[in-house]
């Protein structure tokens, strides 16, 4: 079968690896029908992580179910799904508390796994045509039959998931005013929830014109970091007192006007944003090693963080992926029901063979390059 596979930093191909298959009584094999490049793809695409050459990327994917296994007793053949990045066994004291992200089982020693990313555990990425879904009762979504949401469906794997996540880190409620730093997919999600659950004022803070546009297209407030310090732009719409939340969209790969990287710097300036005893939920990436880190301190993800503000301002943080199955299915109902539309986001359909060229353009930021599916049944033009 064809897949998006990893070969050194800046390059990936589109080349034959061995078909998914059954490989315990649990799993089952999908068609893939929609699958998505993600911000945190670019990590390993940069070579900013251990990622080794060979790996298959891609953990945002939904399909068709070709094959199951003796062990699945609640899926079948047939079956339209999605699935969370988050692979979870279903089973163990973490899952069982609905943290996911963090199951114990399914990566030998360490807590957590996912499809097609480096230290995830041994799962093949599903920027592919067919991929193999592990504990596949407890990790399918099951979705109507048809064509229908199909892009809007995708982005329950993950994105979609992480930004509501956000907000439920930060504890958003109705009323509350909001900052964002971000306006990448992760960052416009997040916004997206907290105008859903209920936030009187958005703020957005980014660079790139035509993701601040988006931004103010679902209601909320754009903030150029270009043109001024973010954190005084929003304390002056805000009575100088600041937002009651706030959210990191971005991670490590922060970087100010000149293009200069500063790991903590979103960190800092969140600190400096939100109010006295406001919270923080902290969804962009941050890791334990960076090879590509701005310093010896950031290379092994030591990062200089104003803990004393922190401290002195009474402020609270979450952080961490997101437990993709405590909101899936009811994010999915607000998908059906026309609730929630978050494909605005999406800017690029294309073919699978496509993919390289569009790492090319999403890693660049090119303008208009937003959010890119992949949808292996697309001919090339």
């Amino acid at each position: 079968m064809k897949a998006v596979v990893y070969h050194e930093p800046y390059s990936v191909k589109v080349e034959d690896v061995p078909d998914a298959r059954i490989e315990d009584p649990n799993d089952v094999v999908i068609r893939i029908t929609t699958t998505a490049i993600c911000g945190s793809d670019l990590h390993m695409y940069e070579g900013r992580t251990g990622a080794e050459p060979g790996i298959v990327f891609g953990h945002e994917n939904m399909g068709v179910v070709e094959e199951v296994g003796p062990g699945v007793a609640r899926i079948r053949k047939g079956d339209r799904v999605v699935l969370p990045f988050n692979v979870g066994c279903g089973f163990c004291k973490n899952c069982l508390a609905g943290k996911t992200g963090f199951c114990l089982t399914v990566n030998q020693g360490f807590a957590g796994g996912a499809y097609g990313y480096v230290s995830m555990g041994p799962y093949r990425g599903g920027q592919a045509e067919y991929l193999r879904v592990p504990f596949a009762d407890f990790n399918c979504l099951t979705l109507p039959a048809g064509e229908q949401h199909e892009d809007d469906f995708a982005l329950l794997a993950d994105i979609f998931p992480t930004g509501y996540h956000a907000t439920e880190l930060a504890g958003v409620s109705p009323g509350e005013t909001v900052c964002v730093f971000g306006a990448g997919p992760v960052g416009l999600m997040a916004a997206y929830s907290a105008l859903l659950r209920g936030a009187s004022r958005v703020f957005v803070v980014d660079r790139q014109p035509d993701r601040l546009a988006l931004a103010e297209r679902i209601g909320a407030i754009p903030i150029d970091y270009s043109k001024g310090d973010a954190a005084q732009q929003i304390k002056d719409q805000t009575g100088g007192e600041g937002t009651d939340k706030g959210i990191d969209a971005v991670g490590y790969q922060a970087t100010v006007q000149e293009g200069e990287e500063q790991p903590a710097i979103v960190l800092n300036t969140l600190i400096e944003t939100v109010r006295a005893t406001g919270a923080l939920g902290v969804v962009g990436l941050y890791v334990p090693a960076d090879p590509g880190g701005p310093s010896e301190s950031a290379k092994h993800g030591e990062l200089l963080v104003k803990m004393g503000r922190f401290f002195e301002k009474g402020l609270r943080m979450g952080t961490g992926q997101a437990n993709v199955k405590q909101y899936n299915r009811q994010l999915r109902d607000m998908i059906i029901a026309g609730r929630a539309t978050p494909s605005f986001v999406v800017s690029h359909r294309l073919p699978l063979a496509e993919a390289p060229e569009a790492y090319d353009h999403f890693d660049k930021r090119d303008p208009g390059w937003t959010k890119v599916l992949l949808k292996p049944d697309l001919v090339p033009a």
